[in-house]
């Protein structure tokens, strides 16, 4: 009983939902902050992505005649769900140090469920915009999951023993030092940071909502609570990325002492980044991504597993 109080704590408060969502939010207040500093506004408080979800959940969910209602509410919960599994798992296999939390194979198919819920949705909102976002959205899945297995698998190649197994990822960089000190796993991770602005559907790879062009595609008929969620489940995204890069490639997490900072330090690097490619980058088209993706991104990929494979 004691241990399945434990289980439901994790996943509801910390290092689950709750925390997921608070820090989530507040990375999506440092996005939308450095956001307005590089188009020289002053952009919002901390506060107001708090604010933004509140207000979302206080109004009325519409449904649009002839959605599938199961499919059209329930696609983004199933999302979010994902995302709280990833974070929780990533925290307590940091947190904990040893011990079997999960492993590589299981996060890679969780960090996938978000989209397809957003395909799933948009799907049964029986709006042709919607459609179109979800056709485009299933596309640039295609494109950026090659070269991101190929990334990840750069880095484990580099276990040794080689390992899917998280915690001993991290107990392997605590001996042998970070695997972003050889040259293929820079290699790597900087697919997986291009790979990134593509999951969370971040311009250049905003093209399933498209606002210009689809009125926000797979979200357009999305309202109230649901809008909520998604809007969440983005934020959490922003959050889980950045600390399952940290783990793999950067030598996990930590919360004690100077160790906290290095944390904090390393995980805003990849933040900034992901925000300021986001500012400084023209929305592309979904041919144009597939070909970026499947062409130098995953010729990229394969010059990394190679120069890993040779001992580099």
């Amino acid at each position: 009983m004691t241990s399945i109080l434990a289980m439901v704590l994790y996943f509801l408060i910390f290092p689950g939902f709750l925390f997921t969502a608070v820090v989530g939010l507040l990375t999506s207040w440092v996005d939308r902050k450095v956001s307005a500093r590089v188009q020289w506004r002053v952009g919002p408080p901390w506060y107001q992505p708090f604010a933004d979800i509140l207000k979302l959940l206080g109004k009325e969910i519409v449904i649009p005649e002839g959605a599938k209602r199961a499919g059209f509410l329930f696609a983004p919960i199933g999302g979010l769900a994902a995302v709280v599994v990833v974070s929780t798992m990533l925290w307590l296999t940091n947190l904990r140090g040893t011990g079997f939390v999960g492993d590589l194979i299981g996060v890679i198919y969780l960090l996938t469920i978000p989209s397809l819920g957003m395909i799933l949705g948009a799907s049964a909102s029986s709006n042709p915009l919607a459609s179109v976002g979800a056709s485009r959205e299933m596309k640039l899945i295609l494109a950026y999951e090659l070269p991101f297995v190929i990334a990840i698998f750069t880095a484990v190649s580099k276990v040794t023993p080689m390992t899917l197994q998280l915690d001993r990822i991290i107990q392997h960089q605590a001996v042998n030092g970070v695997l972003l000190g050889n040259a293929s796993c820079i290699i790597a991770f900087i697919v997986c940071i291009l790979c990134a602005q593509a999951k969370l559907t971040y311009p250049p790879f905003d093209i399933p909502e498209a606002e210009t062009e689809i009125m926000d595609g797979t979200h357009i008929e999305y309202s109230g609570a649901v809008l909520g969620v998604v809007k969440l489940t983005q934020a959490m995204m922003l959050f889980t990325l950045p600390v399952f890069f940290i783990t793999i490639f950067w030598g996990g997490v930590s919360l004690s002492g100077l160790g906290i900072l290095w944390t904090i330090l390393k995980y805003l690097v990849i933040v900034t980044i992901i925000v300021l490619i986001k500012n400084t980058n023209p929305r592309v088209r979904i041919d144009q991504a597939v070909k970026f993706f499947w062409g130098p991104v995953t010729v990229l990929a394969i010059i990394g597993m190679i120069l890993a494979l040779a001992g580099f």
